[in-house]
């Protein structure tokens, strides 16, 4: 896995340089701005890029415009972007983009290492990933819509996880169950959510986009 790291704060970079090569990973450089992050992306042809949102020289969004910037240069890139706090229109146009190879974590969760490498494979390997804080703070700034109201409360914390893209077998290890029983929970949304199976779109970023919308208006 080669990695290109674009973060303007050199203890936070530096460490996770540290962090990423203890791992036996190829971190191929270390950037500070948007420009040099973009240079080292058409110089190494990583396989991901890890990114802070804010960057200089406004400290506003910098940092998302270069990755995106930078998928757009290498469209298979996967990239994982980290945020000292939650920006909620960040993360429902992540899942509101249908693509994979994506991730949204807080600077925090990095010093939770093993969350942290998860997360960075899941992106790697074509999923999503996002911080949990950031679920729990849209879950609660909102109300549930009709068809998220039929929902029962262990089915909204099915999709509260998924949300955070984990998979079927994460999902069973968190909340101590089977995967038979996860993978009945998530049936019984699709149909509450009236997502048929003959859907064109990924009923399951279908149903994660919803419960993300929903929970995010005031």
């Amino acid at each position: 896995m080669r990695i290109v790291i674009a973060e303007d704060e050199p203890l936070l970079r530096e460490g996770l340089a540290l962090l990423l090569r203890a791992e036996s990973l190829d971190v191929v450089a270390t950037t500070d701005s948007p420009d040099a992050f973009l240079a080292a992306v058409d110089e190494h042809q990583p396989d991901v890029a890890i990114v802070d949102v804010r960057m200089p020289p406004t400290h506003t969004d910098e940092g998302i415009v270069a990755a995106v910037e930078a998928r757009r240069r290498r469209p298979e890139l996967a990239v994982l972007v980290l945020s000292a706090y939650v920006e909620q229109a960040f993360a429902t146009d992540l899942l509101a983009a249908g693509a994979g190879r994506l991730g949204y974590l807080l600077k925090e969760r990095v010093g939770r290492v093993e969350e942290f490498l998860g997360a960075l494979h899941r992106v790697v390997g074509g999923g999503t990933a996002i911080d949990p804080e950031v679920v729990a703070q849209l879950l609660s700034l909102g109300r549930p819509d009709a068809a998220l109201g039929r929902l029962s409360p262990r089915e909204r914390d099915v999709l509260a996880l998924m949300a955070e893209g984990l998979g079927n077998t994460a999902i069973s290890e968190r909340m101590f169950v089977t995967e038979g029983a996860v993978h009945k929970h998530i049936r019984s949304i699709f149909a509450k959510l009236d997502l048929s199976p003959d859907d064109r779109a990924d009923r399951r970023v279908t149903a994660v986009l919803r419960y993300l919308e929903d929970t995010g208006r005031r």
